[in-house]
């Protein structure tokens, strides 16, 4: 029997989705992990934002040597987030009254997921693992919405 190739794609891909659909639970799980990581920076939480990532978590970004005027990559741990959590807002005054924290679902798989947080100063990207039932930030890629910022 020939199945017409416009029925064989439909049912491919049918099969392909179904297969790795996310279920709510993970879609909310995924974005908890996302709002765990901005929150805790609203409002200084180191236990929030580790519970958000993963212990081996690298976050990057670009940033401009001042004295070469070389742009470099500049590196952050899992530990400096954690410490950052608890200090970067204690006067509170580092974001404004109502602050942006936009998640958009980029890409997710089974077991990996990929968003974009939108930030009141700054945009991340964020890989997303599902290890041991739990969704974790695993790595982030940062900007300025301005990039003279850098």
């Amino acid at each position: 029997m020939i199945i017409p190739l416009k029925k064989a794609v439909i049912g491919l891909l049918f099969i392909t989705t179904s297969t790795f659909a996310q279920t709510k639970q993970d879609s909310l799980a995924i974005k908890q992990a996302a709002l765990d990581y901005i929150e805790s920076q609203h409002k200084p939480n180191p236990a929030q934002m580790e519970r958000a990532l993963h212990p081996r978590m690298v976050k990057r970004t670009f940033w401009k040597d001042k004295a070469t005027g070389k742009d470099y990559v500049r590196e952050t741990s899992t530990e400096s987030m954690v410490l950052l959590a608890e200090s970067y807002n204690k006067k509170g005054d580092a974001f404004p009254p109502n602050p942006k924290k936009e998640i958009v679902f980029l890409d997710v798989s089974e077991r990996t997921a990929s968003v974009k947080l939108i930030a009141d100063t700054w945009i991340d990207y964020m890989h997303i693992v599902k290890l041991n039932g739990s969704w974790k930030i695993i790595n982030v890629l940062w900007q300025f919405n301005d990039t003279k910022q850098h």
